[in-house]
């Protein structure tokens, strides 16, 4: 088996691990990348974040083509769905962008393995692919990524019941639908499909949905997503899901069994850390599965690191880019840091839902006192011009210094909105500060601006 040497191999090509390639390439390292998939860019860009985005903004649109667009006074004939279409223009994007790292590594000079990568010991992983090949390096960097969780009973094929994977690429529009699971894949992917033409039942087994969200933002999500015709059933705990022949049966607890055409599991993701060869090197994950690392991100092991998923925290992409620059930074002598109390994360739901920092809950947990700003979009004008009134800018900050703890945005390009929120808290901005920001008008980031002004009960547009 031919044996090869760089400086910095790193297991796994997605957002943590083609993202520490780039950098450390930037920064001299001899680095190389190993992934077993055909396409580089992980879980988020080939069968998670951008793929389902594609089909989130796809089906907004069929849904504004047939309902819609006629309050604007634009009359439309008869509206048709070609799913085909769709899942074409899906894959596109998807093989633009993982094309795109391949160019990338090219121009930077990443060198690209494409197979399974074990440990053999701790400075050599083997790449069990079309050309087996052995790799020596001084350090290794584990980017293992995450994996659909699984539920007990609920029978699997990858067809009529499946995770979120099998979802995005269902091959019609499945007459009643049944997801598992009330989180954001769960209400993101069930979106779709009701969009689409599903009759979309979600279970979940909390007393609420989207549990992690601000239970304000999370309540009025429930609401509009019951006014969209999405049936959502909390308090309710799933015994079995199974096949019958083209239809599914789902069995819950006190309760009638649901008759389905497809069953989506989407109860969260468990880290992908199995056959790694990690035993081989003494190196032992928690209960859990995930990997331990201190601040530097290095685990028991002498010159192995991780990142992503794998070591736990959000599972946000976003999270583990970041988690890579400041890892390969650090390498390199570089004093990088990660600011874990602002990592924004956001539902791609309509209306949209983002957050960044501390929920009120939590606040109230902790016994900390504070303050709030809040501006319906109903009193925005961009709002009122897009048609789309229905959301909220909340903003929390501590009472005493009037830093901004925490904001939450529910409505039309939320997703966008939290950017500024989370620029203001990296620098520890006060609600002060937001507010003597002049935003231009008429925008969104208007709403941002005017629910800053609430905070000390000096709001222009809101009573």
């Amino acid at each position: 088996m031919k044996t090869v040497r760089h400086d910095l191999v790193i297991l796994g090509g997605g957002p943590a691990g083609y993202v520490a390639a780039i950098r450390a390439a930037q920064l001299g390292i001899d680095t190389a990348c190993i992934d077993e998939n055909p396409q580089f860019g992980g879980t988020c860009l080939r069968v998670g974040c951008i793929p389902s985005k594609a089909l989130l903004e796809s089906s907004h649109l069929y849904e504004e083509a047939t309902h819609g667009l006629k309050t604007h006074g634009v009359q439309v004939g008869e509206v048709t769905l070609d799913l085909d279409a769709m899942m074409a223009r899906k894959k596109k994007i998807v093989d633009t962008l993982t094309g795109g790292i391949d160019m990338l590594f090219k121009k930077q000079g990443v060198t690209a393995y494409r197979g399974r990568g074990r440990f053999r010991d701790i400075h050599t992983v083997q790449v069990d692919g079309d050309e087996p090949i052995q790799i020596e390096a001084e350090r290794v960097l584990i980017c293992a990524g995450s994996i659909p969780a699984k539920l007990r009973n609920v029978a699997e094929d990858n067809d009529r019941i499946g995770n979120s994977t099998t979802a995005l690429s269902f091959p019609d529009v499945p007459k009643r639908l049944v997801v598992i699971g009330g989180g954001y894949i769960g209400m993101e992917l069930g979106s779709v499909w009701n969009r689409l033409g599903s009759e979309v039942i979600v279970l979940e087994a909390l007393d609420h949905i989207l549990p992690g969200i601000d239970g304000e933002l999370a309540a009025l999500a429930h609401r509009s997503f019951k006014k969209q015709g999405i049936e959502i059933r909390t308090s309710t705990f799933v015994e079995s899901a199974t096949r019958d022949g083209d239809q599914c049966v789902v069995k819950v607890k006190d309760g009638d069994d649901i008759h389905c055409d497809r069953v989506l599991l989407a109860t969260g993701r468990w880290p992908a850390t199995d056959d790694l060869g990690l035993e081989s090197i003494g190196l032992e994950t928690d209960g859990k599965g995930f990997i331990p690392v201190n601040a530097h991100y290095e685990t028991s092991v002498e010159n192995v690191f991780a990142i992503g998923d794998c070591i736990g925290g959000a599972m946000l992409a976003h999270k583990a880019m970041e988690e890579a620059i400041v890892c390969v930074e650090q390498m390199a002598g570089i004093k990088s840091h990660m600011n874990y109390d602002v990592i924004p994360a956001i539902v791609y739901t309509h209306p949209e839902i983002a957050s960044v920092g501390v929920t009120e809950e939590q606040i109230k947990a902790d016994g900390v006192k504070y303050k709030k700003g809040v501006c319906p979009f109903g009193a925005n004008g961009r709002a009122r011009t897009l048609g789309d009134i229905d959301g909220r800018v909340k903003i929390l900050a501590d009472a005493e210094t009037d830093r901004v703890l925490g904001v939450h945005i529910i409505g039309s390009r939320a997703g966008d909105l939290i950017a500024e929120a989370a620029t203001a808290m990296e620098f520890g901005a006060s609600s002060e500060d937001i507010a003597r920001t002049c935003h231009a008008h008429p925008t969104l980031a208007e709403a941002v601006h005017e629910a800053a002004m609430g905070v000390e009960g000096r709001a222009i547009h809101t009573a």
